[in-house]
């Protein structure tokens, strides 16, 4: 009777052992996953955070160009003014040498 007592005592003592075991690993999983969602909390932080620095690069990205087909325009522009301005300096040059010339036969004769 004594040995029945003694393998009862130990199957008990070994199931109160996997009880503590089970309680444990479940303790231990609860603390990881307290640990990962706070990773995933601290993630979708970054992620928010990298969205909106995206997003406003995005805008100064739109920005820029359109300020860039601008200025391409308008240097378009005055290139145009300039080559018009240097053919009525070219015409100009040459009326003057013409004046020029005829003051000069003036002055001969």
């Amino acid at each position: 009777m004594e040995a029945v007592q003694d393998a009862g005592a130990d199957t008990l003592a070994s199931l109160e052992e996997r009880i503590n075991r089970a309680v444990q690993a479940i303790a231990n999983l609860r603390n990881q996953n307290n640990e990962l969602q706070q990773r995933v909390k601290s993630m979708e932080q970054e992620l928010d955070s990298a969205r909106a620095e995206r997003d406003e690069a995005r805008g100064l990205s739109e920005e820029f160009q359109k300020e860039n087909s601008e200025l391409v325009e308008k240097a378009n522009r005055l290139s145009k003014e300039v080559e018009e301005l240097r053919g009525e300096r070219k015409e100009v040059k040459t009326r003057i040498e013409k004046l020029l010339n005829q003051l000069d036969l003036l002055g001969a004769s």
